[in-house]
């Protein structure tokens, strides 16, 4: 599903260069649960942006669902990542002025799916994490565990094949954070590619497999086999 081969990223300015990936091997395969754990500054929120075509990376190569992605333009990039990848964030990135049909709606508006597939896919979505009778509902009139399913709808309603998450649990109690956990772990159930990082070792321990990126060193945890290299510095 994802590929990464000798992956390397560095930001320039006129007085500093930093290496934020050097050399990062790295595939995830169809039907895995991936967490990517490690320090602040390791690289892990580089490597998921990069790995949802949300930044570029300036050498190594990278093939996602078979497609390699350097050579892609603005346009082709945009496309692939909107019908392939959804998003998690750990601040929920909802709309506050939007109720939560149209937050939901917001990335499938760029689809070209019709009105009505369209409300299909939300209110299957919103039923999925367990909020379809919220579905009038604005986010300020919702718990934080409950904005986070939200999130995760918005996520699945386009049906992508891979699902990334960046601390989705981070600003949860315990126990909604368990819910989050256990809404995705069924979604990875149903085929659904999902690649975590997380700071937290409890969520960590409920993947298929563990990569830890620290020191500039990456590794790989008593989850099974993982090729990775190392990552340096920021995140």
């Amino acid at each position: 599903m994802l590929t990464m081969k000798n992956v390397t990223k560095v930001f320039r300015t006129e007085m500093v260069e930093t290496h934020a990936l050097r050399e990062l091997t790295l595939e995830v395969k169809s039907g895995e649960f991936v967490a990517v754990t490690g320090p602040s500054g390791s690289g892990k929120t580089t490597f998921l942006n990069i790995a949802g075509l949300l930044d570029d990376f300036t050498g190594g190569e990278y093939r996602l669902d078979g497609v390699e992605v350097r050579q892609l333009g603005d346009r082709a990039r945009s496309k692939l990542r909107n019908e392939k990848i959804g998003f998690v964030f750990q601040s929920f990135n909802l709309i506050p002025d939007l109720n939560l049909f149209d937050n939901v709606d917001v990335p499938l508006r760029y689809r070209g799916f019709t009105r009505g597939e369209r409300r299909q896919r939300i209110e299957r979505a919103l039923e999925r994490v367990g909020l379809a009778s919220r579905i009038r509902h604005f986010p300020a009139e919702l718990s934080g565990g409950q904005q986070q399913r939200v999130a995760i709808a918005r996520a699945i309603a386009g049906d992508p094949k891979l699902l990334l998450a960046d601390e989705p649990t981070g600003n949860l109690d315990s126990q909604m954070a368990r819910e989050v956990m256990q809404l995705l772990e069924e979604l990875n159930a149903g085929g659904t590619v999902v690649v975590i990082v997380t700071h937290d070792p409890e969520i960590a321990a409920r993947a298929q497999r563990n990569v830890h990126i620290v020191d500039g060193v990456a590794s790989h945890l008593d989850r099974g086999p993982a090729l990775v290299s190392p990552a340096l510095r920021t995140a």
